[in-house]
């Protein structure tokens, strides 16, 4: 494990419409606060360099939600080209600021159950400078929370689907080190998954 390994940058995408939920997923309530503010602060906790929040659809009406927090926010205006273009366009942001990081960190705002606790365990996992890609296992699948080294920053640049980075992971197994989240991760896209696990956690 490197000293250095908080040198890296999280990303929280959260730039999608929510078609399937009904409504902008961002805001829905988790806990006393929002799925938006549940991820940035919980980022926020993470000793790293920085915190960007990708937006997109609701731009406007998100914003200011998080506005106040010590965190870049960038407006991805072709969000409907899905998560691989929300990923370059934070690796674009990234490169521009030639802050010389170690790697970034993707993380989504629709998983509110991986735990500040695991986002360390990924960055303690960390070494730089040694092309490492840090994922949390999903099964025989690998997946976000996911840690790229720098090396990987032009082949993130050039994303531009709605398939994230599952290509650079596939193409790159063999750098891959996989670890398995304390509890079952669930990415909230529909209302009725939302409505189920909010009762389960906070209605008790």
């Amino acid at each position: 494990m490197a000293n250095n390994a908080s040198n890296i940058a999280i990303v929280i995408l959260a730039a999608g419409a929510s078609n399937r939920m009904g409504s902008p997923k961002q805001l829905l309530k988790w806990g006393s606060e929002t799925l938006i503010i549940h991820a940035v602060q919980k980022a926020i906790d993470l000793n790293t360099n920085e915190v960007i929040v990708v937006l997109g659809a609701n731009y406007d009406k998100i914003k200011g939600h998080i506005d106040n927090f010590p965190v870049t926010i960038l407006n991805n205006t072709n969000w409907n080209l899905g998560l691989g273009n929300s990923i370059a366009c934070a690796s674009k942001y990234l490169l521009t600021q030639k802050n010389d990081l170690d790697g970034v960190m993707i993380t989504l705002v629709d998983q509110p159950f991986i735990t500040k606790q695991f986002l360390n365990k990924l960055i303690a996992n960390f070494s730089p400078g040694k092309n490492q890609i840090i994922a949390t296992a999903y099964d025989k699948n690998y997946g976000v929370p996911v840690l790229f080294d720098k090396s990987y920053f032009k082949k993130l640049i050039a994303l531009n689907d709605d398939f994230g980075a599952k290509h650079i992971l596939k193409e790159n197994e063999s750098s891959i080190k996989a670890l398995i989240p304390p509890v079952k991760n669930v990415d909230l896209d529909y209302k009725e998954d939302y409505d189920s696990y909010y009762k389960a956690n906070f209605n008790k």
